[in-house]
């Protein structure tokens, strides 16, 4: 058999994710592997660790990074909280909201289904009269950023009512960790479960997890077995948590991604040195200037501006306008990737990231000037220079 090394091409990506990723942590994915029980590997943990709970706005002590991509962080929070019999009331506003209901339910749980409009956020009335119809629910699940649609939700007031009414809450903040505003310890969020190629600027792959007081006494309280062995908190703590355990020694629960983690720590150490505060006030600005940018194209935004995400943008497509067509053009021509829609917005919306590192001034006047000139040669009349201009000026502002 013959191979060759694979050279991807050079891309921007300005989709749902994964994200660009930052030179900083491309070059730390490079450093000499070492043993994940290596003393010098687990300093890093630990100091990994405190800047997760930078991110997150936290000081719980079961703050880690599963060594899996978001959708295990999700499961991670599910199996572990979620017991045979329990009632979850599920808030669904996208395609995330619906895979926490499967997750519900593979658990062997019994969901309660709260939905809402594609495209906005979860209704914090329709909530409560949940709530108030269900009092023997246990948890409360819904996300934060649903990355399906751009809308986001009022997660402050959505954890506070399910505090109210004595459940447990599992937050999904895959797309808003480290671009939008997240407390987790002020909002009173129980668990939550995020992914490192969004807003982190960093590698896919991992998943960023944080567990409060209450849902870890959940965890150890259980009457059944958790239904993943590779997930069961009970047993990777052993591993990520043992100097936070009386100082023992790690124990062995799996392989770590050793390299992927160098990355994830580099990336944490770089919104540690922008501030946190400042990342999301980025991320906010430049979707001002895209915003002002697609307008002057004749483009209209999906999400209602109180409850849009900065950092991903669902832009409806224009009568006539072959919306694939338009993606594989900009992927061929200008290297360039934007998302398309998913679910019940599939073939309606482009979704456009401004994500960690992809979330810059350059990547801006690119997507406004590629996408300018594609539509006008597709028939739909877009001034490319006033887009520009409008962008610009936005971001001198």
């Amino acid at each position: 058999m013959h191979a060759s090394s694979f050279q991807p091409p050079p891309r921007t990506l300005m989709g749902p994710g994964p994200a660009d990723v930052h030179p900083r942590v491309l070059a730390a994915l490079a450093r000499p592997t070492i043993g994940h029980l290596d003393p010098a590997f687990s300093a890093m943990m630990e100091e990994l660790k405190g800047l997760l709970r930078y991110a997150f706005r936290t000081d719980n002590t079961l703050t880690m990074p599963v060594s899996a991509p978001g959708s295990a962080g999700m499961e991670t929070c599910f199996v572990n909280l979620v017991e045979p019999g329990d009632k979850v009331i599920v808030c669904v506003n996208g395609v995330f909201g619906a895979r926490m209901r499967e997750n519900v339910l593979r658990a062997g749980g019994t969901p309660v289904v709260v939905e809402d409009p594609w495209g906005r956020a979860v209704n914090p009335s329709m909530l409560e009269d949940t709530l108030q119809r269900h009092p023997d629910a246990r948890l409360v699940a819904f996300v934060h950023a649903e990355t399906s649609t751009g809308a986001c939700s009022d997660a402050k007031t959505l954890a506070e009512l399910a505090r109210t009414y004595d459940c447990l809450t599992i937050v999904d903040a895959v797309t808003s960790l480290g671009g939008s505003p997240l407390e987790v310890d002020a909002w009173g969020i129980d668990a939550v479960y995020a992914g490192s190629q969004k807003c982190l600027s960093c590698t896919p792959g991992l998943a960023p997890v944080s567990f409060s007081e209450r849902a870890l006494a959940k965890v150890k309280a259980r009457q059944t077995p958790v239904r993943s062995w590779f997930m069961d908190l009970n047993l990777v703590l052993g591993y990520w948590q043992a100097s936070d355990c009386g100082g023992g020694r790690r124990s062995y629960h799996h392989t770590a991604p050793v390299n992927a983690l160098y990355a994830l720590h580099e990336a944490l150490v770089m919104l540690a040195e922008e501030g946190i505060e400042n990342a999301w006030e980025r991320h906010r600005n430049n979707h001002l200037a895209l915003r002002a940018g697609l307008e002057a194209l004749g483009l209209e935004m999906v999400v209602p501006e109180p409850e849009r995400l900065p950092q991903l943008n669902a832009v409806a497509v224009p009568g006539g306008i072959d919306e694939a067509a338009v993606r594989s053009r900009l992927l061929a021509t200008y290297n360039l990737e934007i998302g398309a829609g998913l679910g019940a917005l599939a073939g309606k919306v482009w979704r456009i990231g401004l994500m960690g590192w992809s979330s810059r001034a350059e990547n801006i006047l690119l997507c406004l000037g590629a996408l300018g000139s594609v539509l006008n040669d597709m028939g739909h009349s877009a001034d490319t220079g006033v887009a520009l201009s409008a962008a610009q000026a936005a971001l001198g502002r």
